[in-house]
């Protein structure tokens, strides 16, 4: 486990825009249960490319594209291990952290895994998020 003090800035960087901190299983499944229409999960975690890239990068797609999801949640790995675990049983790929989810109507549609994020910038995975939400995020 992290300390407290190291894990809130990291919580806060998603959550002071708009994330929903989800750090229960309870909380996960009562979020999956009543997705309706479309989500942006962020599987946060402590270690560089998270602060680097992901946590920019998601936070920089919801200014690039007019089209966002409707709901913003994140999970932190290494600190809500049981909400965590639980996210990922909705992601039928192996564990990675961090990662980005998008979900529609429960259902997982597209999924940026550490790969993903690893060596890009934030710029870079920002508009990649950007260019799925113009597909996926439209009103029907």
């Amino acid at each position: 486990m992290y300390p407290p003090h190291l894990v809130e800035p990291m919580k806060a960087d998603l959550t002071s825009v708009g994330f929903k901190s989800l750090q229960t299983a309870e909380e996960v499944d009562q979020f999956m249960a009543n997705q309706k229409g479309t989500a942006l999960v962020v599987i946060n975690s402590v270690c560089g490319c998270a602060a680097g890239t992901c946590r920019p990068g998601a936070k920089l797609s919801l200014e690039m594209s007019e089209s966002k999801p409707d709901q913003l949640v994140t999970v932190f790995a290494g600190v809500d291990t049981e909400a965590t675990q639980r996210m990922r049983e909705y992601i039928p790929l192996p564990p990675s952290s961090p990662s980005i989810a998008l979900f529609k109507d429960g259902e997982l549609v597209h999924f940026v895994e550490r790969h993903h994020i690893e060596g890009r910038s934030a710029q870079m995975i920002g508009g990649h998020l950007a260019a799925i939400y113009e597909e996926v995020c439209v009103a029907e």
